[in-house]
């Protein structure tokens, strides 16, 4: 249970990261687009390195921090 938790928490890392490398590609040449695609990767980049941690990967499992994580 806890390493498919740990996993999702990747997937959705993962995925942040993607939409923001999407996002700054297809809105070339837009003003402020790099600000706008770091909103998204930054938050992806930081839970991927959270969960490849051991000690801030358990601090991921308790019930509180996925309500937070999820909202």
């Amino acid at each position: 249970m806890k390493s498919n938790l740990i996993n999702n928490y990747r997937m959705g890392g993962y995925l942040l990261l993607a939409v923001g490398l999407i996002n700054l590609r297809y809105q070339t040449g837009q003003s402020e687009i790099l600000k706008n695609s770091l909103l998204i990767i930054l938050p992806g980049v930081l839970l991927l390195i959270a969960t490849w941690i051991p000690a801030i990967a358990k601090m991921l499992l308790p019930k509180s921090i996925q309500i937070l994580v999820t909202t």
